[in-house]
């Protein structure tokens, strides 16, 4: 009787640990329209701050949910991303309601430079 008690109780442990354990690691997603933006900001401003200092400037916005007013460049409805002063690459949550030549306020998560592309990207954004 006893040894069933005792595979009973760590039984029921490993099942709290393991539920832990999974909600930790599949937490829920942020909702970065929600929030409130840490940073209003110019894509020049940004640029200046990454061509300063590049580590600094990564750890200032990074997984950060920022804004950033600019003019649209370029569009692609079918993936929803527009591009703002030819050099960030917004991805938009929903459907894409501007047009190229629009001066917009884009907010989102910023999710880094791009070396290759030479262009900013955000991710979860939406049009103020």
């Amino acid at each position: 009787m006893k040894m069933k008690k005792k595979l009973l109780i760590v039984l029921v442990i490993v099942i709290i640990f393991g539920f832990a354990g999974y909600k930790y690691v599949y937490k829920d997603h942020r909702d970065v329209s929600s929030e409130e933006a840490s940073f209003k900001i110019t894509l020049a401003d940004l640029k200046a701050d990454f061509e300063k200092n590049d580590s600094v400037a990564n750890t200032k916005y990074l997984d950060k949910a920022i804004a950033i007013y600019g003019e649209v460049t370029s569009l692609d409805l079918e993936t929803n991303e527009i591009i703002v002063d030819s050099n960030l690459s917004a991805t938009i949550k929903g459907k894409v309601n501007v047009k190229k030549g629009d001066k917009v306020t884009v907010k989102g998560r910023f999710i880094g430079y791009d070396d290759l592309l030479e262009e900013y990207k955000m991710d979860n954004c939406v049009i103020e």
